[in-house]
């Protein structure tokens, strides 16, 4: 394939301190070709599966029944698909939990069977 035709993205990778500016190039059926400017293995894998899945660690909140705050933060305990965040914004919209919840409580285990558990990350004492 010519390489006028091959794609480029330049990435910082956070799979770890370092924050290495990898830049990756590969065909529009994501085949790769080069990877370049990462330090450690890490980085070939952060920069290929940000143009194949991206992931995120998800951040949002969950209504509150009872306490003192009508809402408590949550995250996901590590990153998920991009693709599933909508999907997982609607099942958190329906969601309500009843006071009090704690920093750290596992409100979803293994998230949208990702793995992944959803846990507070504010406490919010009850009314």
């Amino acid at each position: 394939m010519n390489s006028s035709q091959n794609l480029v993205k330049e990435l910082t990778c956070v799979r770890c301190p370092l924050g290495c500016k990898v830049r990756i190039e590969y065909t529009k059926d994501l085949e790769v070709i080069d990877v370049s400017g990462n330090r450690c293995p890490r980085g070939r894998e952060y920069a290929i599966q940000e143009i194949s899945d991206p992931h995120r660690i998800l951040v949002t909140s969950v209504k509150v029944k009872n306490g003192k705050y009508p809402l408590a933060s949550v995250k996901t305990t590590d990153s998920i698909p991009l693709r599933l965040f909508e999907e997982a914004m609607k099942v958190i919209e329906k969601m309500e939990v009843e006071a009090p919840v704690k920093r750290g409580d596992i409100i979803i285990k293994n998230f949208l069977e990702s793995g992944v558990d959803l846990i507070v990350t504010r406490s919010v004492e009850r009314l």
